[in-house]
């Protein structure tokens, strides 16, 4: 196999992977929502078992967990969450063993050893969070590492895909146009800082159950601004447990969450937009023109699913495909920067 179809055959690997991975966000935003975050007790099994147990054995798993009573449909969900997580674990292992293996003696093409090294080490602290996740009783935090966990890792499948391909967007953009495209990219890396806060934001709101601390819209229990206890919304060194399913925290420390990420989404499509705006006129008929038309419908997308959530009072569908717009915005974002960053004075550069 030549070092072009080794690397057309990883990229596939890679797609396969991204979409992979969103199916697993997905599925991890619904085992939340759906409160079967502790449907099975331990880890990596359920009450002891493989799957979940059945017949004789709910009674021997309820004896061993007499605080957890077996409750089939949230253990399953549970349970194919981890299933489809370690299906995805073991293919960004054979993605990584093979890019290793197939790595050319020579530097040559800027082979991505370092980014897979890394890809496969951060999956393996995506492992450990999964666990955490169980063992300490849905801690908040731990449970927001694992969802920016999650995004990282289909992040690095993203770019891993991109490298191995040899995307380029536009190879006959002169050097005065390159000059005003990449001028742009400190205003793409204070978007990406800006999205990346929100989706903390997001998930410290999921996993605080503060996402419908305010009901209504443009008020929030009928005020503009009710009373909202941020110390104690955002205290990052709160106990654990022993128990935090249904949330700990009182009305006004939620509220302070929920306007938060309110506020961090009107920040957000303002900075988002601004750039995406940017990429369409700048880079009008090329590839980075259609990177901001992307962003621009991941962005509306995004906006309605959140504007829907309070409307409808978060149904677990529309809450679930929050999570995933939020996950393919980011792709966008990540997409711009690098398009951006390859550009040379000259236009498109292969360094």
């Amino acid at each position: 196999m030549t070092h072009a179809n080794r690397a057309t055959t990883l990229a596939k690997l890679a797609v396969i992977a991204v979409f992979f991975a969103l199916i697993v966000i997905g599925k991890g935003a619904y085992t939340r929502l759906a409160d079967a975050g502790l449907g099975c007790p331990d880890w990596p099994g359920c009450y002891g078992h493989l799957t979940v147990p059945a017949g004789a054995d709910v009674a021997i798993a309820e004896q061993a967990f007499p605080d957890a009573p077996v409750e089939a449909y949230k253990a399953w969900v549970e349970m194919i969450h981890r299933y489809l997580a370690t299906g995805l674990g073991l293919l960004i292992i054979a993605i990584t063993v093979l890019g290793l293996k197939w790595a050319p003696a020579e530097s040559r093409g800027g082979w991505p050893r370092k980014h897979l090294i890394f890809l496969l080490a951060f999956v393996c602290l995506q492992g450990a969070f999964g666990a955490w996740t169980v063992t300490l009783k849905l801690w908040p935090k731990i449970v927001t590492l694992h969802l920016l966990g999650g995004f990282t890792v289909l992040t690095l499948l993203s770019l891993a895909a991109v490298r191995f391909s040899k995307w380029r967007p536009d190879t006959s953009i002169d050097g005065d146009r390159a000059a005003g495209l990449r001028s742009l990219m400190p205003m793409a890396w204070v978007a990406m800082a800006v999205l990346c806060v929100q989706i903390f934001l997001g998930g410290w709101t999921s996993t605080n159950y503060a996402a419908l601390a305010c009901p209504d819209l443009p008020t929030c229990q009928g005020e503009m601004w009710p009373e909202a206890d941020f110390k104690t919304g955002f205290d990052l060194l709160q106990e654990i447990g022993p128990n935090y399913l249904g949330g700990q925290l009182d009305n006004a420390s939620r509220i302070a969450i929920h306007q938060s990420h309110r506020i961090g989404a009107i920040v957000a499509t303002l900075v988002i937009f601004g750039l995406a705006l940017a990429l369409m006129r700048r880079g009008a008929g090329t590839a980075y023109g259609r990177i901001g038309q992307l962003m621009t419908l991941a962005l509306a997308v995004q906006i309605t699913l959140g504007l829907s959530n309070i409307w409808f009072q978060l149904p677990i569908a529309v809450a679930t495909a929050h999570n995933l717009g939020a996950a393919i915005l980011l792709q966008t974002l990540v997409l711009a920067i690098y398009a951006l960053r390859k550009l040379g004075p000259n236009g498109w550069s292969e360094a």
